[in-house]
C-alpha cells in the first residue's frame, strides 16, 4: 500500500506528519511513501532530506492519491474531496466537538482513523498523540511566559542585594501541566500547583513542586482526564485560585474537560488583582480558556499590565521535535495496524485501540466508540479482601514535645553514667549528627537525590578508612564492629556508584 504525506493546508501550520527518520520505519512495515513537495520544510525537513531516506517527492495528486493519507490536522472539506474512495486517512480530528466533519467522510466512503481519540490505557501510550503534543506545548508555555515575564526565574544573592526567584503557580497536572512544573522547576522558579485528581498530588511533589489542597471531596479520576467539578469543588477552590493567582508572577493553565468548553477558572477580579508584569499562559485557549479575557491566538495585556498569551500552536513552535514526536506516535500505530510487516494495513475491532480510534470505516460512522474503562489510580480493593487500616492520626505538638523532652533526658542518663570521658564525647557527636543527618536528608529537594548519592558514597569511604584503622584492635567485639562497617560501607559505595552510572547513562547519546 501507498501511504501519502501531504503538505499541511491549515494556516501558519509548521508540523509534518512524518520525518526522513519515521518514513524509513515505515518502509520497513513494507510500505512505499510518498511525500508531498516541501511538507516538512518547515519543521527542519526538507525534500532532499527524504530523497536521502529512500522515498519518493512527489505532487500534491500523487500524495492524495494513495491508499493511506497521513495528516496532522484534520482534513478540509476540499482535501476529503481529494481522497479516493476505499482510502484510509490518518489525522487529529477531534471527533466528539467535529459531527460535520464526520458525515464528510462518511459521504466520501473512506476509512478515518483519529489520532486524537486513542485511549488512555498503557498500551496505547506510544501512539498518544495528545500526550506528546501537551508534553512539547508544556515545556513551551514556560519558555514564552519566561520571555514575556523579563525577569529571572531563578533566585540569586549578589553584592547588589538579593534578586527572588519566580513564583509559578500551575492549573492541571496532566501531561502539559506536568511538563511546565518540570520546566520552570529547572530554571529555578518556586512552581505550586493544582489539580482536581487527588492521585497526581506525588507526581507533582516528585517533580519539585508544591502541591496546593483544597479542603473537598475529590474522586479518582476514571479515564486518566479530570472530571467537571461540581458547584461545592466550584466553590471550594475559586478562594484558593485567586490566592495562589495573586501572589504568583507567572500562572499557567491546562485545565481542560474532552468534549466540553474549558472551565473559567481565573475571574475578571482575579486577573485584575494580579500584579503588574504577571504572565498568564491558557493553554486551553482552544477550548475558551481557563481565564477570565483570554483570546484564542491572540496576546493581551490587561489594564493592570497582565499579559494573557492565548496561543494554540505552542507544540508547533518548536516544529522540529514535535513533528518528530507525531511521526513516531504514527509509526506506532501502523505497525499495530500491520502485525505481518507485509505493507497491508489491516484493522482489528477485536482491539479496544484501534477501534477506539477509527471513527469512519468504509463510510459508515463508527463513533463514539464503547467506553474503555481505565485509571490513572489503583485499583480498589475487592469487597472480600482484608479490611483496611484505620489511617493514624497525626503526631500531636504535646506529643512531639513529650518525644523531644524524653531524647533529652535520655542523652543526659547516658552522658550522666558514661564511665570515660571519651564515651561521652562519641556519645554527643553520635548524637547530634543523628539528629542533622535527619533534618539535613529529609529536607533534601527531589532533584538533589543523585548529588546527594556521591556525598553518601563521600561519606562511607570514610567510615571504611576509620574502620581499616580499628579493625588491628586487640578486642574482639571492636574487630566484630570493625569488620560489619567496612563490609556495610562497602556495598553502600559500590551500589552507590552502581546507581549513579545507570542514571548518568540515561542521558547519554544511544543509551
Amino acid at each position: 500500500m501507498l501511504i501519502g504525506i501531504p503538505r499541511e493546508s491549515k494556516t501558519g501550520e509548521t508540523l509534518v506528519a512524518a520525518t526522513a527518520k519515521t518514513v524509513s520505519q515505515l518502509t520497513n512495515l513494507g510500505y512505499d511513501v510518498i511525500v508531498e513537495s516541501g511538507a516538512g520544510v518547515h519543521a527542519d525537513q526538507p525534500d532532499q532530506v527524504f530523497v536521502d531516506a529512500g522515498v519518493r517527492v512527489g505532487s500534491s495528486e500523487e500524495v492524495w492519491a494513495a491508499d493511506v493519507v497521513v495528516k496532522v490536522n484534520a482534513p478540509s472539506e476540499e482535501e476529503i474531496g481529494r481522497l479516493r474512495q476505499g482510502a484510509t486517512i490518518i489525522s487529529m480530528m477531534a471527533p466528539g466537538r467535529s459531527p460535520e466533519l464526520l458525515e464528510k467522510l462518511e459521504g466520501a466512503g473512506v476509512t478515518a482513523l483519529a489520532m486524537d481519540a486513542v485511549p488512555r490505557i498503557s498500551r496505547a501510550q506510544s501512539m498518544d498523540v495528545l500526550s506528546s503534543m501537551a508534553n512539547v506545548a508544556g515545556y513551551r508555555a514556560v519558555v514564552e511566559s519566561a520571555h514575556e515575564f523579563g525577569r529571572m526565574f531563578t533566585g540569586q544573592v549578589t553584592a547588589a542585594g538579593k534578586i527572588p526567584p519566580a513564583r509559578v503557580f500551575v492549573v492541571g497536572a496532566g501531561v502539559a501541566g506536568l511538563a511546565a512544573i518540570g520546566a520552570a522547576s529547572a530554571m529555578g522558579a518556586v512552581v505550586r500547583a493544582f489539580d482536581v485528581r487527588p492521585e497526581v498530588a506525588e507526581q507533582v511533589e516528585s517533580m519539585g513542586a508544591q502541591f496546593v489542597h483544597v479542603e473537598m471531596e475529590q474522586e479518582v479520576s476514571s479515564d486518566g482526564y479530570a472530571k467537571e467539578m461540581s458547584e461545592a469543588q466550584v466553590a471550594a477552590t475559586a478562594a484558593m485560585y485567586d490566592e495562589e493567582a495573586r501572589a504568583a508572577d507567572i500562572v499557567i493553565t491546562t485545565a481542560l474537560i474532552p468534549g466540553r468548553p474549558a472551565p473559567k477558572l481565573l475571574s475578571a477580579e482575579t486577573v485584575a488583582g494580579m500584579a503588574n508584569g504577571s504572565v498568564i499562559v491558557d493553554m486551553a485557549a482552544a477550548n475558551g480558556g481557563n481565564a477570565a479575557g483570554t483570546v484564542t491566538d491572540e496576546r493581551i495585556v490587561t489594564d493592570n499590565g497582565v499579559t494573557i498569551l492565548g496561543y494554540t500552536d505552542l507544540a508547533g513552535r518548536l516544529a522540529a521535535q514535535t513533528s518528530q514526536l507525531y511521526g513516531t506516535n504514527i509509526v506506532n500505530l501502523l505497525k499495530l495496524l500491520t502485525p505481518e510487516k507485509d505493507g497491508n494495513l489491516a484493522l482489528d475491532f477485536d482491539d479496544v485501540v484501534q477501534r477506539g480510534i477509527t471513527v469512519v470505516k468504509d463510510g459508515e460512522s463508527t463513533w463514539p466508540p464503547p467506553a474503555v474503562q481505565v485509571s490513572a489510580a489503583p485499583a480498589a480493593a475487592a469487597p472480600a479482601a482484608a479490611p483496611v487500616a484505620e489511617p493514624k492520626a497525626p503526631m500531636t505538638a504535646g506529643t512531639k514535645v513529650g518525644l523531644v523532652l524524653g531524647a533529652i533526658g535520655l542523652f543526659w542518663l547516658v552522658n550522666a553514667l558514661a564511665p570515660t570521658d571519651d564515651l561521652r564525647r562519641h556519645f554527643t557527636v553520635l548524637m547530634l549528627s543523628i539528629v542533622i543527618g535527619y533534618y539535613v536528608i529529609g529536607k533534601v529537594a527531589h532533584a538533589l537525590h543523585t548529588p546527594l548519592m556521591s556525598v553518601t558514597n563521600a561519606i562511607s569511604g570514610v567510615v571504611v578508612v576509620g574502620a581499616l584503622v580499628q579493625v588491628a584492635s586487640d578486642d574482639k567485639l571492636i574487630v566484630g564492629l570493625s569488620a560489619a562497617a567496612i563490609l556495610l560501607a562497602s556495598i553502600n559505595i559500590f551500589g552507590g556508584f552502581a546507581v549513579t552510572r545507570r542514571m548518568l547513562a540515561m542521558f547519554s547519546k544511544g543509551a
